[in-house]
């Protein structure tokens, strides 16, 4: 595993998804952000990299669960569904108008955010295998 530093180094003034490359629902996620991010802001990880699995253990989550995605906008951490509006205010308008969402109780959003992720592997499918990136995505993912 990496130094910590040098992890947290990485991560300065990047704007990085990582994410669970089992789950559909997670990687639907990704294939949305790659869809929509005509400016190619982000990079990705998967959870089950080296480099996700350092990320969650540095930030003391457990790395067999994955329950979380990890969102980086300038190198700042943001989970769960603020996570997604972080990302979404990246994009701009339309996407920026979810963030709305932000603002309902942190209780209630972790609430709704852990329901599906408790659940996520029966309500959308998991995959055999970890999300390969296809030859054009390959340098945007952070693998290390």
């Amino acid at each position: 595993m990496e130094r910590s530093d040098t992890l947290v180094q990485k991560l300065e003034n990047k704007n990085l998804i990582v994410f669970d490359g089992e789950c559909v629902l997670c990687s639907g996620f990704f294939r949305f952000l790659v869809k929509v991010d005509k400016h190619k802001q982000f990079e990705f990880a998967t959870a089950q990299s080296g480099f996700g699995e350092a990320l969650y253990a540095y930030y003391g989550l457990k790395p067999e669960d994955y329950d979380t995605n990890l969102v980086f906008i300038n190198g700042k951490l943001y989970e769960r569904l603020h996570g997604f509006f972080a990302a979404m205010k990246l994009l701009g308008w339309p996407y920026k108008g979810l963030a709305v969402f932000g603002f309902l109780p942190d209780d209630l959003l972790d609430w709704a955010y852990y329901k599906i992720a408790r659940n996520r592997y029966t309500l959308f499918g998991k995959r055999d295998s970890c999300l390969v990136p296809s030859q054009d995505l390959k340098d945007r993912f952070i693998n290390e």
